[in-house]
């Protein structure tokens, strides 16, 4: 039995990591305001890399949509598994061409082209989609806070809902 509603665990777990880097920062600030000699400067490094893994994991916890949606994701291998009770497709990082998140409400979905692939269409909220944020963040020219903002911005009730996030230059493959 536990003492926290699932609900209220889960909203706490999309939070754990900028919590403890925001513990790094309160930890180092105090040993570098309040010590002398090497610990008072180790206190303001362990404040600086807390800074930086706090602004990391902001963004991380903007991406995260939960678990719950269909269908399980994976990355390994330089590659991204996604499975459903539909099927499954294997996608290479490297083959990716373009990145759009598609639809609205609870249906939002990430739609995924590469070179020689069927698309890929993965929920945002399935189980283990939060991996999807290294793989995005490493891509080349991607603009990660714009990702966010469109993430974040509730989708028009239009036709289109679609809103490439990145595509790959293929004139400069060449």
């Amino acid at each position: 039995m536990s003492l926290i509603r699932p609900e209220a665990a889960k909203r706490l777990s999309r939070w754990a990591e900028p919590s403890a880097a925001l513990a790094l920062v309160a930890l180092g600030l105090w040993w570098a305001l309040t010590s002398f000699g090497v610990l008072k400067w180790l206190g303001w490094a362990l404040a600086a890399v807390g800074a930086v893994f706090l602004f990391l994991g902001i963004r991380r916890a903007r991406f995260w949509r939960g678990a719950g949606g269909v269908g399980h994701v994976e990355v390994n291998e330089g590659a991204i598994s996604y499975f459903s009770p539909e099927g499954g497709m294997v996608l290479p990082i490297d083959a990716l061409s373009q990145i759009s998140l598609t639809g609205e409400g609870r249906d939002r979905q990430w739609r995924l082209l590469a070179q020689g692939f069927y698309p890929l269409s993965i929920p945002v909220d399935a189980n283990g989609a939060q991996a999807l944020y290294d793989v995005f963040a490493s891509l080349p020219g991607i603009q990660m806070e714009s990702l966010l903002r469109a993430l974040e911005k509730p989708a028009e009730n239009s036709g289109k809902n679609d809103v490439v996030i990145w595509s790959r230059n293929l004139n400069a493959l060449h």
